[in-house]
């Protein structure tokens, strides 16, 4: 009767789970007596056959234990009841995993599903494949209604649109001067080519760029929504577009969302719930990446209109910057253009006239692989830098408008952080700072990266190991960069490539 129990026991056990078994059996065979192991040993030549890891890992371990019992001299020897309670917790034991594990399988259909359709499908929603308009941010022009490939909200990654992998070439803007009849050569068209793999990478990127931000100005840019849910929802959008592949291909650095006096370097923290106001003028500040190429573009969010005069400032600032920018120009001269624009507007905010001013100490720059800010700063005041533009250089032109002093300074707690690009061999002794170091270069690498960033990825209680790794000079801290208290800043930009023929304004959009 004891051993047929045991044997029914045992069959219903390893039909059921054979891996739970294999999990299990070190513990089982350490609370069976001899007798029991001898019996076991033989049903399970018989009734594991079909499943020779399984067999041999189980014989395996009999047979050491068999061993280890021959050695021990006092062994304690459970009892039948000992025996029936625990086959018994095993088989309810099997029972919850297999109800688990037919949850998470359910879990993870519908992440599938959910994958396949991209992060803002939701069952039932009725899918558009028209442009939205803009109307309600200030600045920003509609997008052209005319024919393309993706939905709104966007549910078809990049590549699945472009299968032959030609991406929408950017806006070709001619050179000034004796250079501007380059464009219609053809010489200077082939001596393009050289350029081509990079082109097509940043053209991707691009093209993800615009479809993240139409996708965000039709569905999260709206008063009364949260920071913080606004850059992650972006955030996953972008990821899903681009098809996110490590370091190949993704984010390339966190979403800022400067509001107001805050010019650059901010978004939210976790547990930030700061509100976009209908009274706001929030900098939306995004990139993305493939091949370590990035895409760096921004524009601004206001949906009062007494702030138009701040933001047509900028705006036509930065397309002032992108007219100059050219090969052998001085980046001290495309400073004074830009300025001389910016500073000749005027805003009126309750009551009072306000000069719009350049930032003088925050400009643009150039872009290396891999490297945000790979050098050469492109001003936007008046310099006596005479560095030249060189052709194949990717540019971010961008500008900076404010109500307040037109200088900025480091405030408020930190967001973003970006491994030194140059940074040689340094120890690190600290076991915490050492795995969250190890983590950065596997997931970032020199690309930017926040906090919310590190909470997604499972990274906890982080701080002091953070900290020990900026103290040390490998990570640097990129706090806020903030304007006196009270004013308004606004900010656009566009990245460029200087190709031999023309100027390619990558980022360009209908919106702007």
């Amino acid at each position: 009767m004891y051993i047929n129990l045991k044997l029914s026991h045992i069959q219903s056990f390893v039909n059921n789970n054979q891996q739970l078994l294999t999990y299990y059996s070190e513990d089982i065979l350490k609370n069976i007596n001899n007798s029991f192991l001898t019996f076991i040993h033989q049903q399970f030549i018989n009734m594991v056959i079909d499943n020779k890891n399984v067999e041999i890992d189980i014989l395996k371990q009999l047979e050491g234990n068999k061993t280890k019992q021959k050695k021990s001299k006092k062994q304690k020897q459970p009892t039948q009841n000992d025996e029936d309670d625990f086959l018994n917790q095993l088989i309810l034991q099997n029972q919850q995993n297999k109800k688990k594990a037919q949850i998470q399988g359910q879990d993870k259909q519908e992440d599938v599903e959910k994958n396949q359709y991209g992060p803002a499908f939701e069952e039932g929603m009725e899918l558009i494949n028209y442009r939205n308009s803009n109307n309600e941010i200030r600045n920003l022009n509609d997008w052209e209604d005319k024919p393309w490939s993706q939905t709104q909200p966007p549910t078809i990654q990049i590549e699945q649109q472009f299968e032959t992998n030609n991406y929408p070439v950017g806006q070709s803007m001619p050179y000034f001067g004796e250079k501007s009849s380059r464009i219609s050569l053809e010489e200077y068209r082939e001596k393009d080519l050289i350029y081509e793999d990079q082109l097509q990478s940043l053209r991707k990127a691009a093209e993800c760029h615009r479809q993240v931000r139409q996708y965000a100005q039709r569905f999260l840019l709206k008063p009364g929504k949260k920071l913080i849910d606004i850059c992650e929802k972006l955030e996953d959008m972008n990821r899903y577009l681009i098809k996110e592949n490590g370091l190949k291909a993704g984010i390339a650095f966190p979403t800022g969302c400067s509001l107001n006096f805050i010019a650059a370097h901010y978004s939210p923290n976790s547990g930030d719930n700061t509100i976009l106001g209908y009274d706001d003028v929030c900098k939306i500040d995004f990139g993305t990446q493939v091949d370590g190429w990035i895409i760096d573009s921004a524009f601004t969010v206001a949906f009062n209109p007494k702030y138009d005069n701040l933001l047509i400032a900028a705006k036509e600032a930065t397309e002032t910057g992108i007219r100059e920018a050219g090969i052998d120009v001085r980046l001290g001269d495309v400073g004074a253009a830009i300025q001389e624009v910016m500073e000749s507007y005027e805003v009126d905010l309750d009551g009072k006239t306000y000069q719009v001013k350049s930032i003088k100490n925050l400009c643009g720059h150039d872009i290396r692989q891999y490297k945000i800010h790979g050098g050469k700063s492109v001003p936007i005041v008046k310099n006596n830098d005479n560095t030249r533009m060189l052709e194949g250089e990717l540019f971010a032109i961008e500008t900076f408008g404010s109500t307040g002093k037109g200088y900025v300074i480091d405030d408020l707690e930190c967001s973003h952080y970006m491994k030194d690009f140059d940074v040689g061999q340094i120890a690190v002794r600290n076991p915490k700072a050492k795995q969250l170091l190890n983590y950065i270069n596997k997931n970032f690498d020199t690309l930017a990266f926040c906090r919310r960033f590190l909470d997604r990825g499972g990274q906890t209680n982080y701080l002091l190991a953070l900290k020990n790794l900026v103290d040390l000079g490998i990570i640097n801290a990129l706090p806020p960069l903030c304007d006196r208290r009270g004013s308004y800043v606004a900010q656009y930009e566009h990245t460029i490539f200087l190709k031999s023929s023309c100027k390619e304004v990558l980022s360009r959009g209908d919106d702007y």
